[in-house]
């Protein structure tokens, strides 16, 4: 059954997404990729496709599979969706981070009847029963910052997809393990096509998820996290993540001494030119010469170790 929500979704993305990369070309949807000495225009906004396609994979899957299927799974349907119509929202007015926090605040809300847990274990130290601090706090905030984490921590091609297929499927793998999967099968269905899509955005790119599949896939990432409690080991495997966050804010307050720049560019030889060692991604760069590829990669690397370690937590 797991293999079906999975590769269902991860076969109808391979085989549609090559002609939505044509019709979002002719429709001249496209951003510029600007690790490129010439700046190639490339569709964006295919996180669009992740999400149709998991609604469609799970609307004809529950045809046959109806009775697995828990209640809990169509509330996170709607909260993913309305995290990516919440991207469509941003990537046209560019609401801004703080703004985007608060409203996203509210759009978790339709979890809190479905969770069934309430409290934190500490490693070593035991539980805290947190009640309805967790309900009305930790799941509503998870989330948001969740996606808002994947949001930040991408640029390079495939980085954020490939980092979200690392961290989903390490997710899916330790709640198969306690026993919980069939109350995040959407999920399931996400991360299948999620791992489908990140052949296109792999280095050199097809194709750019935008802001709508960075949320969402963020908030699916977030849903797993505080439905099955993995609040700690999940905290864990987001490290890298948060590391480029609290980066980010340190540059924010010393912009008289680094100015910001959103992007860096490629030198004639392929490695990549960064203006400051501010953001995860652009701290390898900033020392060593590599190329985009190469710090891509070893991106993967850090997060795979600290997944590795929150899967044990």
């Amino acid at each position: 059954m797991l293999i079906i929500f999975f590769i269902i979704p991860f076969t109808a993305l391979y085989l549609f997404m090559p002609h939505v990369i044509k019709k979002f070309t002719e429709k001249s949807i496209l951003t510029k990729d600007m690790y490129k000495i010439n700046k190639p225009d490339v569709p964006t906004n295919g996180g669009l496709i992740i999400v149709i396609v998991s609604l469609v994979s799970l609307s004809i899957i529950s045809l046959f599979y109806y009775k697995y299927i828990q209640n809990i799974n169509y509330a996170i349907m709607i909260v993913i969706v309305i995290f990516a119509f919440f991207g469509i929202l941003d990537d046209i007015i560019n609401i801004g981070r703080p703004a985007k926090l608060i409203l996203l605040y509210y759009c978790s809300f339709f979890l809190i009847p479905f969770i069934n847990v309430s409290q934190i274990s500490f490693p070593g130290l035991g539980s805290i029963e947190m009640g309805v601090l967790y309900l009305q706090i930790i799941t509503p905030l998870y989330i948001p910052v969740t996606a808002n984490l994947v949001n930040m921590h991408s640029g390079f091609n495939g980085l954020a997809p490939g980092l979200s297929v690392i961290i989903l499927l390490t997710l899916l793998i330790k709640t198969l393990v306690s026993g919980n999967i069939q109350e995040i099968l959407f999920v399931v269905c996400i991360a299948g096509a999620v791992t489908a899509y990140y052949w296109f955005e792999r280095y050199p790119s097809r194709i750019f998820w935008g802001n709508i599949g960075a949320l969402a896939v963020g908030a699916a990432i977030g849903i797993v996290i505080v439905v099955e409690g993995f609040i700690v080991s999940g905290f864990v495997m987001l490290i890298p993540h948060i590391v480029n966050f609290l980066l980010y804010v340190y540059w924010r307050l010393n912009t008289d001494k680094f100015p910001l720049e959103k992007f860096g560019r490629e030198r004639e030889d392929g490695t990549l030119e960064v203006p400051n060692p501010l953001t995860l991604k652009w701290i390898l760069p900033y020392y060593y010469k590599m190329n985009e590829k190469q710090v891509t990669l070893a991106m993967f690397g850090l997060t795979a170790v600290f997944c590795t370690i929150g899967f044990f937590i």
